[in-house]
């Protein structure tokens, strides 16, 4: 069984206010999309799918000029962005022949101080667990914005609900989805065929899959630090993880 990676990096992030694309902005010298294939280094997948989509050349270009050669760098087309679950179909279909038992990582782009550790554990639970999926979370007292995941009485993760279509209860929710997926491969991609669009943005959500795959087997997850997952919207943000990773790295 081999570990394979998409990179979600397709995004225009127009609230960063520049012509630059937002995964090549930055973070202690170093673009924010590198920061993110450095980190899976520790994993070490035998491919990595970067999917992008504004300014895909450039990227791509930087990218390839400057990933490790260990990362097996290829790269995929978003057209049109429909979301994560689109977002993520297309990186699939950018992987060379996956085999049968095969597990693929999914993380976005925008998430420079996701560390190896984190994601080997991930990865090593996920594996452990011969799960259907495992997924990256972490607790806040206020976690406005986020994803919330919803537990069976089993303690097992039974589906996440984006903030804007969950329930008073669910908002109550303090655990939150923290971006990054570790599915079966074969299970995945017949998920994302059956991806709807009945939720508030209209979009193939790729966090809508883990309901379907809790019917197929245990989903579980890993939990991490708030302050490592945190994503990159605009240059306060930038800012605010680059002074983020000064801190924890000295």
């Amino acid at each position: 069984m081999s570990l394979r990676a998409v990179i979600l990096a397709a995004g225009a992030g127009t609230r960063m206010k520049s012509d630059l694309p937002k995964p090549l902005h930055e973070v202690c010298g170093k673009a924010m999309v590198l920061h993110v294939i450095d980190a899976l280094e520790t994993s070490r997948p035998v491919e990595i799918c970067v999917v992008v989509g504004f300014g895909g050349d450039q990227v791509a270009a930087v990218v390839s000029a400057l990933a490790p050669s260990w990362a097996n760098v290829t790269f995929a087309t978003q057209h049109e962005q429909h979301g994560t679950g689109h977002a993520t179909q297309v990186g699939l279909a950018g992987l060379t022949h996956p085999a049968e038992g095969d597990s693929v990582i999914v993380l976005a782009g925008d998430t420079p101080l996701l560390t190896g550790a984190t994601i080997q554990r991930l990865v090593s639970d996920h594996e452990a667990n011969s799960r259907s999926a495992t997924i990256l979370t972490s607790e806040l007292d206020d976690p406005t914005g986020y994803g919330r995941i919803v537990r069976s009485a089993d303690d097992s993760v039974q589906r996440i609900v984006e903030q804007r279509d969950a329930s008073p209860e669910e908002l109550l929710i303090k655990e939150w989805n923290a971006g990054v997926y570790v599915f079966e491969h074969a299970l995945l991609s017949p998920a994302l065929e059956h991806l709807g669009t009945n939720n508030s943005q209209g979009e193939y959500y790729l966090t809508d899959v883990i309901a379907s795959l809790a019917h197929h087997g245990n989903v579980g997850a890993v939990t991490t630090h708030a302050d490592e997952t945190v994503g990159v919207n605009d240059r306060e943000q930038l800012a605010a993880v680059e002074q983020m990773m000064i801190a924890r790295d000295g």
